[in-house]
C-alpha cells in the first residue's frame, strides 16, 4: 500500500540533505520536531530550524541532549524567547541560533536581534540562519568582540 502523498511545498535549503517528517495532523501540515518528539505546525522558520537540528545532530555530531528550543528568557521588562540554544559539556550556552523563515534578509537587524538574547545567555557562538545564508560568529576574548566564521562551530 503507498503512503498518501502530502502537498506541501518549502524551499532547498543551503544545508546537506537531511530527512525530514512531515505529516498532515488535524488538516494542518508538520512536521516531526526529532528533540521534542512531536509534530509542529510546518511554517518557514520551523522547516529551518528542523533543519538546522538535523544538521548539527548528524553532520556536526552535537548532542540531543545538549539542545534547548524555544525557551523564554527576560531582556529588561521584554520577554523574548530564543530558537536554539546548544549546552557544552558543563552545561554552559555554547552556541545560540536564531532562525528565520528562507524569505527574511538577514540584516544588521537580526544580527542585533540574537545579541540581545545573548547578552543574557553568553554564548560564545552565534548563528543566524534563514536557511539560505547562515551568518556565525565567535567570540574572540583577546580582541573582545565576534569574529565571522566560514561554518557553523564544531562541537567540543
Amino acid at each position: 500500500m503507498m503512503e498518501p502523498q502530502i502537498n506541501y511545498s518549502m524551499p532547498v535549503l543551503n544545508l546537506p540533505p537531511v530527512e525530514v517528517q512531515v505529516d498532515e495532523i488535524d488538516g494542518k501540515i508538520s512536521i516531526f520536531d526529532s528533540l521534542r518528539k512531536k509534530y509542529l505546525v510546518l511554517t518557514p522558520e520551523e522547516w529551518v530550524r528542523q533543519h538546522i537540528i538535523l544538521y548539527l545532530v548528524q553532520y556536526k555530531e552535537y548532542p540531543r541532549s545538549l539542545f534547548a528550543l524555544e525557551k523564554g528568557l527576560k531582556y529588561n521588562t521584554m520577554q523574548k524567547r530564543f530558537d536554539v540554544m546548544v549546552m557544552d559539556r558543563d552545561g554552559k550556552p555554547f552556541l545560540l541560533v536564531e532562525c528565520k523563515a528562507p524569505d527574511v534578509k538577514l540584516t544588521q537587524k537580526t544580527v542585533e536581534q540574537v545579541s540581545v538574547y545573548n547578552k543574557i545567555l553568553g554564548a560564545p557562538n552565534l548563528c543566524i540562519s534563514n536557511g539560505l545564508q547562515h551568518i556565525c560568529l565567535a567570540w574572540e576574548e583577546e580582541k573582545g568582540q565576534f569574529r565571522q566564521l566560514s561554518q557553523f562551530p564544531d562541537f567540543g
